[in-house]
């Protein structure tokens, strides 16, 4: 008879629990019908993890670990950098963990428990810091926690959209916030018809990108998954627009 390793049941574990937690939310999912999915008994359960509350820590520790790391690498760097290493790092590990934030956001009052909710508070208060920079003012420290939000709502509201695309949005909306229009969006950029006479743009769909979106754009088309209509209405702008930003080489 072969042992399955410790290791090898914990994660089977907390992959059930996820599974289960998302499906029918933390308060209604006991231990017991986590065992039952995985044919194993509450005691054997209770032996990796004591208390429920101890498997929804379980979950949330790779995202809580992540972004204390990405925050540790960004106040290492260089403080220049260290904006947009925090605004790009924040989007992407909101996508790597997309499942356990969706569980979270259906139980939020859950995680107020213990010392994930004040590590989360650090962690917060740290990013609030480097997205403001250094001497920044209310206004500067209010947009520093609008962008966080950005960064991270979206991944919960629009889990149907791809990550690709989604991050390239996200990216997106907190530039405008954080900068003014992306380079290239603006009245008078290449393509804009004339806006630049009047000083503001016509109606209509965006005549220019972000550079996060063309380069969704251009990994999109690269992949051969989606085709330019598709790419256009992922993005939200026009196939012309799509195709003015793609590599020649590649639009052919």
């Amino acid at each position: 008879m072969t042992v399955e390793p410790p290791d090898d049941t914990r994660t089977r574990i907390l992959r059930a629990a996820l599974d289960l937690f998302a499906e029918h939310g933390y308060q209604r999912t006991p231990l017991r019908q986590i065992g039952e999915r995985l044919r194993l008994t509450k005691a054997a359960i209770l032996y990796h993890f004591p208390t429920k509350e101890h498997l929804l820590t379980a979950l949330v520790e790779p995202l809580v670990a992540d972004l204390e790391a990405l925050l540790d690498a960004a106040e290492a760097g260089p403080a220049e950098r260290a904006r947009r290493a925090v605004l790009e790092g924040w989007v992407d590990t909101m996508l790597t963990h997309r499942r356990p934030l969706g569980m979270l956001f259906h139980d939020i009052a859950l995680i107020t428990r213990g010392d994930t909710f004040h590590r989360l508070m650090r962690i917060a208060m740290r990013a609030n810091d480097l997205i403001a920079g250094p001497d920044a003012g209310r206004r500067e420290r209010v947009r520093a926690v609008q962008a966080v939000a950005m960064c991270s709502d979206p991944v919960v509201f629009f889990a149907d959209v791809p990550d690709e695309v989604l991050r390239a949005d996200m990216l997106d909306g907190v530039h405008r916030l954080l900068d003014g229009a992306p380079p290239g969006d603006h009245p008078g950029a290449a393509g804009d018809g004339g806006g630049a006479a009047s000083g503001r743009r016509r109606p209509g769909r965006p005549r220019a990108m972000s550079p996060e979106q063309v380069e969704a754009a251009r990994r999109m088309h690269a992949a051969g998954s989606h085709s330019a209509d598709e790419i256009a209405a992922a993005l939200g702008v026009s196939r012309a627009t799509v195709y003015r930003h793609l590599d020649p080489v590649v639009a052919e």
